[in-house]
């Protein structure tokens, strides 16, 4: 464990720095990002772990309590889970055509509170339920989690910059694919632990009452629960190989044929299962709620704005303020387009005198070599005067002045 939790401490410091990273770890700085993918881990810890502790509850107690062999239990216990799959079928399609119209949150946060409430029914029903009311808890399980999954998944992808959508598709799946790993053993070590402190006292105790000598019984009571809670998921009845012929063979043949068949061991470990199905189911119901937390801390509705990006257009830029310097004059450009300033210059090419051939009017230095743009023209050779230049449109040429004969 520990050397595992290294392991993942130096990648994390490697994808840092490669300039390719396989996860992106910038990414896990949106929010919307971040809480989907951990309220999509637990969710995947609660469906996988429900679905390894019905298979042992139906091959290994309930179904050969009511009398189907070991050989037919798989098949009936995925035909009796099919209300499950039937729930989550008929909720996923829905939830995301709803969600695209009235955002994820309320349909994965409600999604993972119904999920918690059926792992909550499932832990107060008896080991040797009723058909009908568990069929109902694993219908509305189907439906929670069908209700939470396409929302989820359609929050997290919106949450990322159109390039980087890819990039967070392979890291919400490696979740999702890494809580399918850790669910079996973390459900299978907390059954281990429920089961460790019943099953022994429950192994003696039974195998005395049907006339197996109590050492022989402590000895089998004195095993680890491993090998009980394998042949339940197996749906395999161990007492023969656990006492062996030296101890069945003093027994008398009808003891002996009821500690071998296939209600004897159901029976004796179904209180200790019970016992493990509550530690199991209670950390299930942790995980859903954890993620329903998650999936209402997202915030509301959120897309990330790529509408810029796509048409291809730039924001105006910043007000600039330029100042240049001529021989004495100097200009101002204040705003995108537009030039003012005042400008003064002495030399021997200035416009001076009287008559037609003086410039005339309110706009500076008009005419033919009157300068335009955005630039103001400051040296010897720059006109006197006061003006406004717009770009964008170019000016209009002003009219020729009359000049004398």
């Amino acid at each position: 464990m520990a050397g595992g939790v290294l392991l993942l401490a130096v990648f994390c410091v490697v994808e840092t720095r490669v300039p390719a990273p396989m996860f992106r770890l910038g990414l896990f700085r949106i929010r919307a990002f971040t809480a989907g993918n951990l309220a999509s881990l637990l969710a995947s810890l609660g469906r996988g772990g429900l679905m390894f502790l019905l298979i042992i509850w139906l091959q290994g107690i309930w179904l050969p309590r009511h009398g189907y062999g070991f050989t037919e239990t798989p098949l009936w216990a995925g035909i009796y889970m099919l209300p499950l799959t039937l729930g989550f079928l008929v909720a996923g399609p829905v939830s995301g055509w709803a969600s695209d119209r009235f955002g994820a949150r309320t349909f994965a946060t409600g999604g993972m509170l119904l999920a918690a409430g059926t792992f909550l029914a499932l832990q107060a029903l008896p080991v040797d339920f009723g058909y009908p009311s568990f069929a109902l808890i694993l219908l509305l399980n189907g439906v929670g989690m069908g209700l939470f999954a396409a929302p989820n998944r359609a929050a997290v992808m919106n949450s990322l910059p159109p390039d980087q959508r890819g990039v967070g598709a392979g890291i919400s799946t490696t979740f999702q694919n890494s809580a399918m790993v850790l669910y079996i053993g973390i459900f299978f070590s907390l059954m281990i632990a429920g089961l460790a402190g019943t099953l022994p006292r429950a192994l003696t105790s039974g195998l005395t009452a049907q006339g197996v000598p109590v050492t022989d019984a402590a000895k089998v009571g004195a095993l680890p629960p491993v090998g009980v809670l394998f042949a339940s998921l197996l749906g395999y009845n161990p007492v023969r190989t656990l006492l062996g012929p030296q101890v069945l063979d003093r027994l008398p043949p009808d003891r002996a044929a009821y500690l071998t068949g296939r209600e004897f061991f159901p029976q004796l470990i179904s209180q200790p299962f019970s016992d493990g199905l509550a530690v199991a189911f209670g950390f299930a119901t942790a995980a859903c709620l954890i993620a329903a937390v998650a999936s209402l801390l997202r915030g509301g509705r959120y897309v990330h704005d790529d509408a810029r990006v796509r048409s291809g257009t730039s924001q105006a830029p910043a007000p600039v303020t330029a100042a240049v310097a001529g021989k004495p004059g100097s200009a101002t450009a204040d705003g995108p387009g537009t030039a003012t300033g005042t400008g003064t210059v002495i030399g021997t090419d200035a416009p001076t005198g009287t008559g037609t051939d003086a410039p005339t009017g309110t706009d500076a230095a008009t005419g033919t070599d009157a300068p335009t743009g955005t630039d103001a023209a400051t040296g010897t050779d720059a006109p006197t005067g006061t003006g406004t230049a717009k770009t964008g449109v170019p000016p209009p040429p002003p009219p020729p002045h009359p000049r004398s004969p």
